[in-house]
This record gives C-alpha cells, structure tokens and sequence, in this order.
C-alpha cells in the first residue's frame, strides 16, 4: 500500500517514469502554457513521439503512477496520477506512518483546489531529501513534480534563479528555461498568488489563532485545502510541531 485511501486503486511507483525522455515535456508543458508560452517538446530536447509516450505512462488507468518525495521527520510528500476513465487528476499529498490520514495539498483535475504550497514550504521540502527512504531525491526533480502546488504572493528575488536551473536540468536551454521560470512564477496558470500567514497573524482570523496549533502556514486562497484549516487533519501537537519543522516553518525566521 503507497497511499491510504486508495488501496483497491491500481498504485504503482512511479519514479522509473521519471528515466523516459519525454516525461519532463509530458509532466510540464500544460504547466507551461502562459499568454506568452505556447510549449513544445522540442523545448526540453525530446520531439513528439517521446512526449506522448510519457503522456501514455502517465496517465495509464491500470497502473496510475505515485511519485514519493520524501523529506524531513519521516514525512513524505506524494504526487498521484489519479487515472479515473473520464475524469483524470492528479493529487497532491502529505503522509507520514504515525498519521490516521494524509494531509492534502492539492487537486489538478474535476475537483480542482489549490494552491497547496508557499514557495518557503516548497524550496524547503526539495532541499531536504530523506536517502533513508525510497523515492525522488534530486532536488530540481522534487522542485518541479511539486511545481503546480504553487501559489505565492510573496516570492523571493533568487526564486526565479531557483526554477529557472530546476528547468534546465530537466532539459531547456539555460535563457529559455530563466524566461518561463519567471513567466510561471509572475502568472502561474492554475492559481492566483495567495498570501501565507502563520496562526495569530492569519487576516481569515481577525488577528484570532483559531486552531491551538502554531508554525504551520494559513493560506488565504478560497480554492485551497490549507483556507482556515490544518494541513493535516487530527495528529498531535507534537506532530504538529515536528510537520512544521519538516516545512521550514518553524520556528519563524
């Protein structure tokens, strides 16, 4: 079982896919669709026929791929190709062995929501892999499959440096892959840039924590599982506090 709640689905590990030459084109190019962008898998060095054929893996219904992204404290960050005839998705997740459930971040598909990630949360998690526990551990890898969770306001001046070489190692040219970076950054395609208070400051709350729990981020985004509630769902104070050190949130800095 890779995921809690989908053991009669058809999970498989997905992390072999990410050897194809055509998955950084298959998993990026819709992400990459801005008014100034209209992507082609020449872009990342692969022509069509590779495209389409991570495409075809990617969203094969009798093997739906789950990618592991594992971090600090245990915690594992899972992107889930949710491959229902008719009405596929992709599901973003946080899991952990001590918890009832996981914690959701974001739905791309039918039922969409998010953001689910800051840009603090998410540079954080892909700088700090677990080589003790199985998955993706390159950090420009982790970067871009939790990509489309984006949705900040607040973006620090080197996060364009950031992507812009993620996007590189996945195969555009060093000047292409700067432009997008900062094109995906200033109008990401599937969210507005949301605002990330931590409990107490949170503008949902009137200045009022209204959850007993402190360091992990609010987002004030309607359409996001993380608007005026907990990350996850029932874990203790003590997990609580060991999820926000694993996100790079607390203690404040």
């Amino acid at each position: 079982m890779l995921i809690k709640g989908f053991e009669n689905a058809p999970v498989v590990a997905g992390e072999e896919l990410l050897a194809l030459p055509g998955f950084w084109a298959a998993y990026l190019m819709w992400l990459s669709q801005t008014e100034e962008y209209d992507p082609v898998p020449e872009w990342f060095g692969v022509d069509g026929a590779d495209a389409d054929a991570a495409f075809d893996a990617l969203r094969d219904e009798d093997q739906w791929p789950v990618f592991r992204i594992p971090f600090a404290g245990d915690h594992t960050a899972m992107v889930l190709g949710g491959n229902i005839p008719e009405d596929p998705g992709t599901e973003y997740f946080i899991t952990h062995s001590e918890w009832g459930r996981h914690g959701h971040l974001a739905t791309v598909g039918g039922h969409q929501a998010g953001p689910g990630l800051s840009w603090q949360e998410l540079h954080h998690i892909a700088r700090t892999p677990d080589f003790n526990a199985p998955g993706v551990h390159a950090e420009y890898a982790r970067l871009l499959l939790l990509l489309p969770t984006l949705g900040d306001q607040d973006m620090p001046e080197d996060a364009a440096d950031i992507l812009g070489d993620a996007l590189a190692h996945a195969g555009l040219p060093t000047t292409e892959a700067r432009d997008l970076a900062e094109a995906l950054l200033a109008d990401h395609p599937l969210w507005e840039p949301a605002e990330w208070t931590l409990p107490g400051a949170s503008p949902l709350s009137g200045g009022q924590d209204p959850l007993p729990f402190h360091g992990i981020l609010h987002c004030d985004g309607p359409m996001s599982p993380r608007c005026g509630t907990r990350l996850a769902q029932g874990i203790t104070r003590e997990q609580s506090d060991r999820l926000a050190h694993a996100l790079g949130t607390w203690p404040a800095t």
